[in-house]
């Protein structure tokens, strides 16, 4: 961390990516209001090229939201900077979260009070339930080579294996901690550790974004902190579920795992390990398909 961040206010303001967000958008944003006291919450719609009006619908009804066209659909992080970036210097705390939440009664306040306790906290998750209520494996710690690509080549095949199990294991400890990186479909950002790292990297175009934005607000001496005293639903599937969408992100996840582990190993001698990682992703990307 640097002596010469950026100097923010105290407020707090929400960021969502949309694409055609649907009725879930509602959701997200009238539950939000029972979120939080604080009742100057501003929310940035950046959007990614929706068609079905929601987003623009949104703006046009609530005061307290501004819809920001990105123009085409760049990806998540990509369009998250963009929203962060939108937003005047009094908002300190940025939320970015996705359209298709339903948040928790107090949920961003006790995100908020779990900050200003942990003040080298750069990013703040909280406890994300499925809509079967089952808890979802949401701060995790940054997966190593072998257990990356363990988990990533024999989940499909072995759901049960230990990789695959250890990385999974926030799923059971539910206590506030600091954990490797947090599931960027909530997450709570103190603006000058977000600014420190250069916001998400836009290489990401969807998953993995979060996992390299939690490892690298480490390196930069910031704490990624799980708060599951705050609890939100996560419907998903508003976006990615659609069946144009969902084989397209099927292949992006898999492109995203082998950047992000390529770009820790890089360099000549490493590219015997790329080729395996290569090939080890395709395959596992071919059993899902079939298997889908």
């Amino acid at each position: 961390m640097t002596d010469d961040a950026r100097s923010y206010g105290d407020g707090v303001a929400v960021v969502t990516v949309t694409y055609s967000p649907g009725a879930l958008l509602d959701v997200f944003l009238d539950s939000l209001r029972g979120a939080t006291t604080r009742t100057d919450v501003p929310v940035v719609l950046a959007d990614n090229g929706s068609v079905d009006g929601v987003p623009e619908r949104a703006a046009r009804e609530r005061d307290h939201v501004t819809f920001l066209p990105i123009g085409e659909n760049v990806g998540y992080g990509a369009a998250a900077n963009r929203g962060v970036a939108s937003l005047p210097d009094a908002y300190g705390w940025v939320v970015v979260a996705n359209p298709d939440l339903e948040w928790g009664a107090g949920s961003l306040d006790t995100l908020l009070d779990a900050g200003r306790r942990h003040p080298r906290a750069g990013s703040l998750g909280p406890l994300i339930r499925e809509p079967s209520g089952e808890v979802y494996p949401s701060a995790r710690e940054v997966p190593s080579l072998t257990a990356g690509a363990a988990h990533a080549v024999l989940a499909p095949v072995w759901p049960g294996n230990p990789w695959t199990a250890a990385y999974r294991r926030s799923r059971e400890d539910l206590t506030e901690r600091a954990a490797g990186w947090l599931s960027g479909s909530c997450l709570l950002l103190r603006r000058t550790a977000f600014d420190s790292v250069d916001g998400f990297d836009p290489r990401y175009f969807m998953y993995f974004e979060d996992v390299d934005l939690g490892m690298r607000l480490g390196l930069a001496g910031w704490r990624n902190v799980y708060v599951p005293g705050a609890d939100v639903v996560h419907v998903g599937g508003a976006s990615t579920g659609k069946p144009e969408v969902s084989a397209r992100m099927l292949a992006e996840h898999h492109r995203s795992a082998y950047r992000y582990l390529a770009d820790r190993h890089r360099g000549p001698v490493h590219a015997p390990l790329r080729a395996a990682l290569r090939a080890g992703l395709a395959v596992r990307s071919g059993l899902l398909r079939r298997t889908g």
